[in-house]
């Protein structure tokens, strides 16, 4: 008798690449399962849904409804089930709302606190390839799929590791770091060895409907872009006036709340000084922005928090040659790392470990609450590591 297949769940956010990955897994011939994450995007309507499991997920079959458009919502919902009628695979809608609040939250507090966050990053740690991951044991999953851009090759120690999507421009090793070590076995990553254009004509030679379907640009929580409207809802008490300050404490300029602004931002600040200004420095205690020059905007140093190694830590026992990246559309630039310490501080994810970052050249706008991810200096598309940058100088 011939073994079962595979069973794998993808998911499927309605996009092309996440529709690609399950058709190529599919004709790879793996039992495949398509999940839609419900993440209550503003305007949405959803039948309502029976427990599945125990564990507080919901889910149902093919019952949606059309209500709100833009990325993640219940119209992308609706693409992944025609793509999955197309493919004749069960398709599933999961209720992630509450967990999600976990991620807008998140997001809040990062901005009220004066760092830039990344709830992309957090999302795929906490929910994809997390409560999704949880939810595929339940239903006897061998593996957990998504369409990004990344790979997981095996190593010649029988290893695994990740790496870089083939198509660089692509690339989503970045925000796939947080990804636990122990979990690269049970995740695939079909389309991370194809460039983006292949996707779209596998998608269309295969009469997916969303071969031409635009990629999304937008959070998918914030579907207007007005990031701060959002935080303000949450947090009224940021919608306070501050002061501008220069790099020597003088007032220039006034604002109306220091979570709107990000370091290193140019346009919008508000003042005009007749030469071209950044945002270099925050505080959010005394609810101040200071603006300065781009050589204000240089650091060499970095600490980061929460991290999660990809490897044998210990390889950063002392200082190290490595790559950092240390923002999603940045490039990784020659650095050192090493480790530090733990501290008993509490953290979002529950990790403790912290390394520090050295950059022979100084970085512009290193910016804490950012993620920050080592690759390796000898194979540049290898993802050794990552976390959050707590601090910089």
């Amino acid at each position: 008798m011939a073994s079962p297949k595979p069973k794998v769940l993808v998911a499927m956010s309605g996009g092309v690449d996440s529709s690609v990955a399950a058709a190529l897994l599919l004709r790879a011939g793996y039992e495949v399962v398509g999940v839609f994450m419900r993440l209550g995007s503003p305007g949405e309507t959803l039948d309502e849904l029976t427990p599945f499991d125990s564990a507080g997920v919901t889910c149902d079959p093919n019952r949606i409804k059309i209500g709100h458009q833009g990325c993640c919502s219940i119209n992308d919902a609706a693409d992944a089930r025609l793509v999955a009628a197309e493919l004749d695979i069960p398709f599933y809608v999961c209720n992630f709302k509450k967990d999600f609040n976990r991620i807008i939250d998140y997001f809040v507090d990062e901005y009220a606190a004066g760092r830039t966050p990344n709830p992309c990053v957090r999302c795929n740690d906490w929910l994809k390839f997390g409560k999704l991951r949880d939810y595929a044991r339940q239903i006897d999953a061998d593996f957990v799929a998504s369409g990004h851009y990344a790979r997981i090759t095996s190593e010649p120690d029988g290893s695994l590791a990740l790496r870089r999507g083939i198509d660089h421009a692509k690339d989503q090793s970045y925000v796939l770091f947080g990804v636990p070590r122990t979990h690269l076995s049970d995740m695939l990553l079909p389309i991370g060895g194809l460039e983006k254009p292949r996707v779209r004509e596998l998608a269309h030679e295969l009469s997916l409907p969303v071969f031409d379907k635009p990629d999304s640009q937008e959070i998918c929580f914030v579907p207007d872009n007005d990031y701060a409207g959002l935080v303000e809802r949450r947090r009224p008490d940021l919608a306070r006036k501050g002061r501008i300050l220069d790099t020597q404490g003088n007032t220039v300029g006034e604002h109306d709340g220091q979570h709107r602004y990000t370091i290193g931002q140019r346009r919008g600040v508000g003042v005009a000084l007749g030469y071209p200004i950044y945002v270099v420095d925050k505080d959010p205690d005394a609810n101040t922005v200071t603006i300065g020059n781009p050589e204000d905007l240089l650091t060499s140093n970095c600490t980061v928090s929460e991290a999660n190694w990809l490897i044998d830590d210990s390889r950063f026992a002392e200082w190290t040659p490595t790559l950092a990246r240390y923002r999603y559309n940045a490039e990784a630039r020659p650095a050192e790392a090493h480790l530090l310490p733990d501290t008993d501080d509490a953290t979002p994810s529950g990790r403790a470990g912290r390394f520090a970052v050295r950059f022979p050249e100084p970085q512009r706008a290193v910016a804490p609450g950012q993620a920050l991810v080592l690759y390796d200096a000898s194979e540049p598309d290898r993802v050794l590591a990552g976390g959050w940058i707590e601090s910089v100088d």
